[in-house]
């Protein structure tokens, strides 16, 4: 089956158990799914209930959609991503993405956590992604083009919408969060980087590194769909003598803390956008 066909039997799927028209789509990083908490919803779909999505294995990710409103915004957010690293394709890993656009939504909002190398990044800090380096060893439009999702060669010369990292910036200054415009580097993973590498990433341009993301973007934007990306920042790692040893429980507990203060920025960005 072609993946338009997949696309519309998955929102068919999606359609027999909710009518919900979501304005804006929002992808919940690692650490970071207790935005779902603050929703009024008004449906739940889990991904192995939808089908040709798969479902997510990483630690902390619920691995379902929840349709609502956030603070009156009407909203669709997957509250678990899926990852290269765990051995879907970047088609799979991307086709939530496709689903979303082809529910309708206006705009999408990713969050994720990441290494700061930004020397001047202090864990906790809140990066509003301007742009990215993509270290992925493969790309989820490789393939056959279907005209009808997006054009073959799609322009990333503004890949994150400035608008919304206007607007999300000028939130974080008004309450008081750290909040930095930045790089993201996407490395496949699930180990994480050495200190070689994050040396690396800094001299090119890096600010701050993770496993996911970056895919979900270029999928979002061959539709269409602005994107904004927020990356919490869990861990420093440059210069190499602040790298501390770091598990993903480690990341977990930082990515929870910090929580609050991310939970807040989406929901006064949408506040915003439904003003």
């Amino acid at each position: 089956m072609a993946l338009y066909e997949q696309i519309q039997e998955a929102v068919a799927s999606i359609r027999q158990v909710t009518d919900f028209q979501p304005r804006t789509g929002i992808i919940l990083g690692t650490g970071l799914g207790n935005l779902t908490d603050e929703m009024t919803p008004t449906a739940k779909v889990a991904y192995n209930c939808i089908p040709h999505f798969a479902h997510s294995t990483a630690p902390s990710h619920r691995g379902e959609l929840v349709f609502g409103h956030l603070d009156g915004h009407p909203v669709v957010v997957m509250s678990g991503r899926l990852h290269y690293y765990e051995g879907w394709t970047m088609q799979q890993v991307t086709f939530p993405v496709r689903v979303l656009s082809a529910l309708g939504i206006e705009r999408l909002i990713i969050t994720n956590a990441s290494g700061g190398v930004n020397p001047h990044f202090r864990s906790g800090d809140i990066a509003v992604v301007r742009d990215h380096i993509n270290l992925l060893p493969e790309n989820p439009l490789r393939g056959p083009n279907d005209e009808r999702l997006g054009p073959r060669f799609p322009d990333m010369s503004e890949p994150y919408d400035p608008t919304l990292r206007q607007l999300a910036l000028d939130v974080a200054r008004q309450h008081g969060i750290r909040a930095f415009e930045g790089v993201y580097c996407a490395l496949q993973g699930p180990n994480l980087e050495t200190p070689a590498e994050y040396a690396m990433l800094r001299r090119l341009g890096g600010d701050c590194t993770g496993m996911s993301s970056v895919p979900e973007v270029l999928v979002a934007r061959h539709q269409g769909i602005p994107v904004l990306m927020l990356s919490l920042v869990t861990n420093v790692a440059f210069p190499p003598s602040v790298i501390r040893m770091t598990t993903a429980e480690d990341v977990i507990a930082l990515a929870s803390e910090a929580q609050p203060r991310l939970t807040l920025l989406v929901r006064e960005v949408l506040r915003r956008l439904s003003a």
